[in-house]
């Protein structure tokens, strides 16, 4: 298949590419430029947000399926069904569990909670200013997704990504952050009543992108996340038994928080999601207990490295 990646260069966007690479798939990547693109991809350069650019430098190609890693506004989202529209077969938007920041009302949340065909669309915000965009990003994940389902020519999908967690190469630094504290025996705040949440490995996720780009024709949104959600104690408990596996020490230690800022993977309201639409489409994930501990070391083995560096 000819398969675009816009974005795709870093975490689990450069595991796709891989697997797409492998599975024989010839893989255009379409970014700014200021990152490479990894090794037997065809490079394209444009910005996304520059839609005459993006017009030049798509012409005369065509696609079987585009898969969009960096869609976070809908701006961006309009520009793609206009330069996408005779240009693809089908198109696979990277979206986010945080489309449900206002749901609240059921554990796990299905798709349904969030219909992209009735979230307005407000195309005056001010989507470039990185700090509004930052404090927004659920919010334009879902407003892009509402784009797609208003304007769209070719068939599109929404996967519904959960909290990532693994890789050598995780950059959030929310592991290390709970490292540092657990370390330090310093307390780690959290909200007084603290939800769990769905997570997937940073390799699983890869593969479900890989399988909704490829193996499948599904439309509209889809949940990806392992099942077993987890909690906040949970992932520090991984953290921790890392740490005293490697270095010895290290105690976990929670503050409770009313107003402020509480630590991350720590939630007021749950973010939890149901993923029963994506296996009863053949996909089957695995369970978080049979990862957890190996992402934790694979990212807390980076940190080392780079701080020992």
């Amino acid at each position: 298949m000819e398969i675009l990646v816009i974005g795709g260069t870093r975490y689990f966007g450069k595991r796709l590419i891989t697997r797409l690479l492998d599975a024989g798939h010839r893989v255009s990547v379409l970014n700014r430029g200021s990152s490479p693109a990894p090794e037997g991809v065809t490079e394209l350069r444009a910005d996304r947000n520059d839609e005459k650019a993006l017009e030049s430098v798509l012409a005369g190609r065509t696609f079987d399926v585009v898969v969009d890693q960096v869609c976070y506004t809908p701006r961006q989202a309009a520009i793609a069904t206009r330069v996408f529209a005779g240009r693809t077969r089908r198109y696979v938007m990277t979206s986010t569990v945080e489309v449900y920041e206002y749901e609240d009302s059921a554990f796990p949340v299905a798709e349904g909670a969030v219909d992209p065909a009735t979230v307005a669309v407000d195309l005056g915000l001010p989507w470039e200013d990185p700090e509004f965009l930052d404090a927004h990003y659920g919010e334009g994940k879902r407003q892009a997704e509402a784009v797609f389902a208003a304007g769209a020519e070719f068939p599109w999908a929404a996967v519904r990504v959960a909290h990532v967690l693994g890789g050598a190469d995780d950059f959030t630094g929310r592991v290390a952050h709970y490292a540092e504290r657990i370390r330090a025996g310093e307390p780690i705040a959290v909200p007084p009543v603290n939800r769990p949440a769905t997570y997937v490995y940073v390799e699983e996720i890869a593969a479900f992108l890989a399988w909704a780009a490829t193996e499948t024709d599904f439309t509209g949104p889809v949940n990806a996340h392992s099942h077993g959600p987890l909690t906040t104690a949970e992932i520090c408990a991984a953290i921790c038994a890392e740490i005293e596996t490697v270095q010895g020490g290290g105690r976990t230690a929670f503050r409770e928080v009313e107003v402020g800022e509480v630590s991350p993977f720590s939630f007021a309201r749950s973010y939890g999601m149901d993923n029963s639409r994506a296996e009863a489409l053949g996909f089957r994930f695995s369970h978080s207990s049979e990862w957890l501990r190996k992402a934790v070391s694979e990212t807390l083995s980076a940190a080392t490295v780079a701080q020992e560096g």
